[in-house]
């Protein structure tokens, strides 16, 4: 049985291919090296890649490529691939298969339609973290649609959750809001907002709940907000039915419960309960999933940055043990002086940064390879947030920290 995932749907670059590389050598050199001597065969699959949209692409580049070769060189490693997309964008991985045939799958489990479905795969990783089904699974989406089209393969995996007969959690952050504009036209792609309108309705039939969260900072910043009773119910006439703008507390709320929250970018992380301890821990008996957020991105060319720590900051205030690691170009988020020359609504990063370390249940790191690999250092002012390389980072993913009941933990993107 298949303990770990990643679902990677953006762009692979070879720097956060080789931290995962890293990352998994470290799970089987330090912390199960048993499973280096058993014989290969009939060997359970311990780690799941699972790979869809641009993220395929680092199948066929000759950088990322060798990487996957040495990860598919590890026990218990298994890449599924998405067939649809594989096939949309031409790529071939005749290469990788003919080395590991039965560790590189690209075929795709048959949906109630008799078409190929890579998110019904997905959910059968999903269904093994919350036995014997799971009741609920989450989705967070942050990006819009027709410009991005992973709203499209928001939707499939949505279906796919119905599919297996469980309820819908949608949790629409950033530009993820936008699925649930009113009146959408498109000529060239599917029409994601009638999509969940009718996912709405088909989990109606079904007896099934099919919840859809907007973020109502999100919402305003933009225009979706018309009136606001007063008690947290806001009102839009520019919103399907179904999206409900909400605080992003009531967001949280759902991520106090034990389900598998997935997005476009994320890991799914069964936690160890015997043996060593991360080395960061918290004391609160806290059974909520810990939450770990990676900080990808430039912290202004987008929200992404900001939105990460802000869901953090959340997360954290509601008693969710989360971890924000600045990882890749993240970590620009942390170099230099950064400063506000004039008034302005903008935000400055390293005085959020630094205004929130050391609240309950947050724990800021930096990811230091990223540092190095960019010939930069942390600005020293900011010593809330505690330098890791990948022996720490190993023991984050896959220990659970003191005083946490829950199986496992949630990783996700920014």
């Amino acid at each position: 049985m298949s303990s770990h995932f990643f679902l990677l749907e953006d762009t692979i670059s070879p720097e956060r291919l080789s931290w995962i590389e890293e990352c998994l050598k470290f799970f089987f050199v330090k912390l199960n090296p048993e499973n280096l001597l058993h014989s290969t065969k009939n060997r359970d699959t311990i780690f799941s890649l699972f790979l869809t949209g641009d993220s395929l692409y680092s199948l066929q580049n000759p950088e990322t490529q060798q990487i996957w070769e040495i990860i598919l060189s590890m026990p218990s490693v298994k890449l599924v691939c998405d067939s649809q997309e594989l096939a949309l964008r031409g790529i071939s991985v005749e290469r990788l298969r003919m080395k590991n045939p039965d560790q590189v799958i690209i075929h795709n489990s048959i949906a109630l339609n008799g078409q190929p479905s890579f998110w019904k795969d997905v959910m059968k990783q999903a269904r093994q973290h919350e036995q014997p089904v799971p009741s609920l699974v989450g989705y967070l989406h942050l990006t819009s649609p027709y410009m991005h089209r992973s709203s499209n393969a928001m939707l499939d995996c949505l279906h796919a959750v119905l599919e297996c007969h469980a309820s819908i959690d949608l949790y629409c952050y950033l530009d993820g809001v936008h699925v649930g504009h009113l009146g959408q036209k498109p000529s060239e792609f599917d029409n994601i907002g009638e999509g969940l309108t009718e996912l709405s309705e088909k989990a109606a039939k079904r007896g099934l709940q099919c919840q859809m969260l907007a973020c109502g900072r999100c919402a305003a910043a933009r225009g979706y907000s018309t009136w606001d009773d007063g008690k947290g119910v806001v009102v839009s006439t520019c919103a399907i039915k179904p999206l409900r703008i909400r605080n992003l507390n009531e967001t949280i709320d759902q991520f106090r419960r034990n389900h598998i929250i997935l997005a476009g970018n994320c890991a799914s992380i069964q936690l160890k309960k015997d043996g060593m301890r991360a080395t960061f821990s918290v004391l609160d008996n806290e059974r909520s999933p810990p939450l770990t957020i990676l900080i990808t991105s430039h912290p202004y060319g987008t929200e992404s940055a900001f939105g990460g720590i802000s869901l953090a900051i959340a997360a954290a205030s509601q008693g969710i043990l989360t971890r924000v690691i600045f990882i890749e170009d993240g970590v620009f988020s942390l170099t230099g002086n950064h400063r506000l020359d004039k008034p302005s609504p903008l935000f400055n990063m390293q005085e959020v940064i630094d205004a929130v370390s050391g609240s309950e249940n947050l724990q800021i790191f930096c990811f230091t390879p990223s540092l190095q690999k960019r010939g930069l250092t942390k600005n020293a002012k900011l010593n809330g947030v505690l330098d890791i390389g990948i022996a720490d980072f190993g023991n984050l993913l896959f220990y659970s920290p003191n005083g946490v009941a829950a199986n496992h933990q949630r990783v996700l993107f920014f």
